[in-house]
């Protein structure tokens, strides 16, 4: 059965992923624009007077960048990430939980977006790709995927730790104490990894807000859309057993 669910989540993911890059052309794009506009316009005014900065030919021009580019990385994240959550759903089916198809499908899709999205937004937002210094950038690639891994193993401890105490306290209390346990080794992780803000003082503070929202926004999208669509095809796969 495992092999099933695993094309079917990464079909879900692809699906995703198509809805998702829609959702980034619109609201995420422009504002992607818009700060490559600011960095340009703040560059002529640093510049020296009379000197003239010749623009840096482009590997890879902005139309393809937020089109073909866009699409073809997101659909590769969204078929790999449907299928690690096809495989997380087919261990967690029948073994944690006795949710059916849909439900399960939808609560690890909900758990899939704080933990890997929502959490480690809140130490390291979202900056269009024109913010940030290039010297930085291998640091602050480690720093975000380092949080994405504190946020994922410290999610797999408190359910075990949930787990272990359910007999003991019931579902509620135990469910209050994993809970607690994931906002501790986060709140640790968090004081431990470094601070990173490379944002201009005087970036427009509407364009920054509106990337972040549009990012995360976008992740919502890719998550309820895989919950939503691997559940009704897992549904059908378990049933026909």
């Amino acid at each position: 059965m495992t092999p099933r669910l695993l094309w079917r989540g990464m079909l879900a993911g692809v699906l995703a992923a198509v809805l998702a890059f829609l959702f980034a052309r619109a609201f995420a794009e422009p504002q992607v624009d818009l700060a490559i506009a600011f960095e340009a316009a703040h560059e002529q005014v640093h510049a020296m007077p009379g000197m003239v900065h010749a623009p840096e030919p482009e590997l890879v021009s902005r139309s393809v960048q937020k089109g073909l580019g866009l699409l073809t990385a997101v659909t590769l994240y969204g078929a790999a990430v449907g299928g690690i959550f096809a495989l997380v759903f087919a261990y967690a089916y029948g073994r944690l939980t006795r949710l059916s198809p849909r439900g399960l499908a939808l609560v690890l899709a909900a758990i899939a977006f704080v933990v890997v999205a929502l959490v480690p937004a809140l130490k390291y937002p979202p900056t269009p790709p024109a913010v940030g210094q290039h010297e930085t950038v291998a640091l602050r690639t480690q720093a975000f995927f380092l949080i994405i891994a504190f946020s994922v193993a410290a999610a797999v401890l408190a359910s075990q730790l949930g787990r272990r105490l359910l007999a003991r306290l019931g579902p509620l209390n135990a469910g209050v104490a994993a809970v607690g346990a994931y906002v501790v080794v986060i709140a640790v992780a968090q004081r431990l990894l470094p601070q990173i803000n490379e944002v201009p003082a005087d970036f427009p503070a509407t364009v920054l807000w509106n990337f972040r929202i549009a990012s995360v926004g976008m992740q919502a999208v890719l998550w309820t859309v895989i919950g939503l669509g691997f559940g009704a095809l897992a549904k059908r796969v378990i049933q026909r057993g």
